[in-house]
């Protein structure tokens, strides 16, 4: 299964749809592994949960609903500890464990989102997981 969010209803970019846990870099200043120290940044301030085995699957560049230049890196990983909980419903309405097929078939997933998840079961495969 897969941990997704339902973006909340104030977030300006797809608001109300099924997403994987993500957010902006903050920062920085010198960092090693930024993208991996952002995700386990994210994951624990949205949901509360702790991450392992970061695989790297793809990454895109987009303009979201307002306007900003994104660049979108997409990790698969393995949940390590900690119950999911809520940290601000501004930003994550609800929190789902769906499989792929159900995040594939649920008409509240975005395009982007079917595109990261089959990337992510064809990397699944591969290892075996």
């Amino acid at each position: 299964r897969y941990l997704l969010v339902v973006r909340g209803a104030k977030e300006t970019h797809a608001a109300g749809m099924l997403s994987l846990v993500g957010g902006k870099v903050e920062d920085a200043g010198t960092t090693a592994n930024i993208l991996e120290e952002t995700l386990r940044r994210e994951i624990r301030e949205e949901i509360a949960v702790e991450i392992s085995d970061m695989i790297y699957v793809h990454s895109s560049a987009f303009v979201s609903d307002d306007q900003d230049q994104v660049v979108d890196v997409v990790f698969l990983c393995r949940w390590s500890e900690g119950e999911p909980i809520i940290n601000d419903l501004d930003e994550v309405a609800s929190i789902r464990w769906l499989t792929a097929n159900e995040i594939l078939t649920n008409p509240d997933t975005p395009d982007w989102t079917r595109n990261s998840v089959r990337r992510a079961e064809k990397m699944r495969s591969l290892l075996g997981w």
